[in-house]
């Protein structure tokens, strides 16, 4: 045999996700390189790892037994680099974050010098919806995560970064009457949602029913992203979070509408499971977390105070 790490790293991603276009997603290849190297790592075995049935693509009971000895191997692979950096007395280690995906304007100014200053640690960071990092940090598989909305039913401990404020935002193409009530702006509004399992459309949800509010048309989109371009292209409104917008604001693409009990406001928390023992990369991660959070808040956003 003859497989290489790339093609075990790829494979592993594939049994994770259940699919060979979401594993290129977050391995950022092409859906043919993925699929060109699960076959060429197949083509190793004369028993099946995987069967298609339709459209889908299953994990059989022999690819599982692979995948698992493949992570075996990849983990002694980072074992053996770890102890290289360890003998220069390098901190060494995976630190594995999860993150809601409005996340990503957030957590990268947290990690940005951490990650600089301590080069023998590699990261892991997935980026998806609220219900799968909350499913992650419940099957412990990482050390932190990053949410707008806590968890009810699961014991974490918190560390607050941030406010975070969702307005209703739309293109700068119409222009709203001074005085019109909520229900009036909403009326004929083309309202825009995230998938479900997204903290932002939970919380947009919550202030739709409270005040009692009738939604007519509506679109659904999978990534703040989607609905950003969307709201650009003129297709309707959403109530998004303040931190993914900022140039459109800056550049006038996009405005918000003020409404009564508008913005709402929540917290930017990393979380983690109550009475998990750290290992020496996470806590000196969460160490500098709370050493530089002010510093941080203050030089990457204080422009937030001006909405």
């Amino acid at each position: 045999m003859n497989y290489t790490l790339n093609q075990l790293q790829i494979f592993l991603k594939v049994v994770k996700t259940q699919s060979v276009t979401k594993a290129s997603q977050e391995l950022h290849l092409t859906q043919p390189a993925v699929s060109i190297q699960l076959k060429n790592f197949q083509d190793q075995f004369d028993i099946p790892l995987t069967e298609v049935v339709g459209r889908k693509i299953y994990i059989t009971e022999f690819g599982n037994e692979i995948a698992e000895a493949a992570e075996n191997i990849i983990n002694q692979v980072y074992a053996i680099n770890y102890k290289t950096l360890v003998y220069k007395g390098q901190l060494t280690g995976r630190l594995k974050i999860s993150i809601v995906s409005t996340g990503k304007y957030v957590m990268p100014y947290y990690l940005a010098n951490f990650m600089n200053e301590h080069s023998g640690i590699e990261l892991s960071m997935d980026v998806t919806n609220k219900n799968k990092v909350i499913e992650s940090l419940e099957n412990n598989e990482i050390d932190f995560a990053l949410v707008s909305i806590l968890p009810k039913n699961l014991n974490i401990e918190k560390l607050d970064l941030l406010k975070n404020k969702l307005y209703l935002v739309g293109n700068d193409k119409i222009k709203f009457k001074k005085g019109m009530s909520t229900k009036e702006i909403f009326k004929d509004l083309p309202l825009i949602f995230r998938e479900k399992g997204s903290g932002t459309r939970q919380t947009m949800e919550s202030f739709i029913q409270s005040n009692n509010i009738s939604v007519l048309k509506k679109m659904e989109l999978t990534s703040n992203e989607a609905v950003k371009q969307a709201l650009l292209a003129g297709l309707g409104y959403s109530i998004m979070p303040l931190i993914g917008i900022r140039n459109e604001l800056h550049n006038n693409e996009l405005q918000i509408i003020p409404i009564k009990g508008l913005p709402i406001k929540t917290t930017w928390s990393l979380i983690w499971l109550k009475g998990k023992k750290h290992s020496p990369v996470s806590q000196s991660f969460l160490d500098y977390v709370k050493k530089e959070n002010a510093t941080i808040v203050q030089e990457k956003f204080s422009w937030y105070e001006q909405y």
